[in-house]
């Protein structure tokens, strides 16, 4: 049984789970080859993106809290009309230089299109051109992720986790919704008032239980 859930590495041996000539097949081999990515990560990344790109087309690629940076660089693929990524975490993983030049190598067109910084997110500038996401920001930087977004106006999707509803904002709905579930509609229903345009999706619940998907963008915007 091939486990999407399973945080095991890929490695050349999973080559042969992937032998079709699509584009997760393609990329999946190519994270395989570079032997540093847990499995969760592709499949997660992969269902985030194609979810918000069927969404959202077009501009900058601002990949928040971004790890490894797999869900930026297959936004880009699915979508090239993008001019580029822009990779932001406080700690990048030294790893995510091999996911960079492993993805680089099979897809030329991403060379010099990518920008990985090790920054504070309060550091990273928006503006309405962008496109905003963030896959499992742990906690209070899923709001922190949407505080920025929503300051530069800018188009996104994360996906939340860890959530601390000691300090988030349930909206007093923990009598009918676990916590967890009432943080996520509070989100929503913010940014609703707020003069946004919301979606709420589900990624497969197979690959983490942490699967809701919120996109957002400002009313009257594309």
């Amino acid at each position: 049984m091939f486990d999407p859930a399973s945080k095991a590495r890929l490695t050349e041996h999973d080559l042969g789970r992937f032998p079709e000539d699509t584009l997760f097949h393609r990329i999946a081999r190519t994270v395989c080859r570079a032997r540093c990515l847990p499995r969760k990560e592709l499949f997660e990344a992969w269902e985030v993106a194609r979810r918000v790109r069927r969404r959202f087309r077009g501009g900058r690629i601002v990949d928040l809290c971004a790890g490894h940076g797999l869900l930026g660089h297959i936004m880009l693929l699915l979508d090239d009309s993008s001019p580029g990524i822009l990779l932001v975490d406080r700690a990048l993983p030294l790893s995510a230089a091999t996911i960079q030049h492993a993805l680089a190598a099979e897809w030329p067109r991403l060379e010099g299109r990518v920008d990985a910084r090790e920054a504070p997110l309060d550091q990273v500038e928006l503006t309405s051109d962008d496109l905003v996401v963030s896959v499992h920001a742990c906690g209070g930087l899923t709001d922190a992720v949407i505080d920025r977004a929503v300051a530069g106006r800018a188009r996104f999707g994360v996906v939340a986790c860890c959530h601390d509803t000691d300090s988030a904002d349930t909206g007093d709905l923990t009598g009918w919704l676990d916590g967890p579930l009432a943080v996520d509609v509070m989100r929503a229903t913010r940014l609703r008032a707020a003069g946004w345009h919301v979606w709420t999706q589900t990624i497969p619940a197979g690959i983490t239980p942490q699967n809701r998907l919120l996109l957002a963008t400002i009313r009257n915007e594309r």
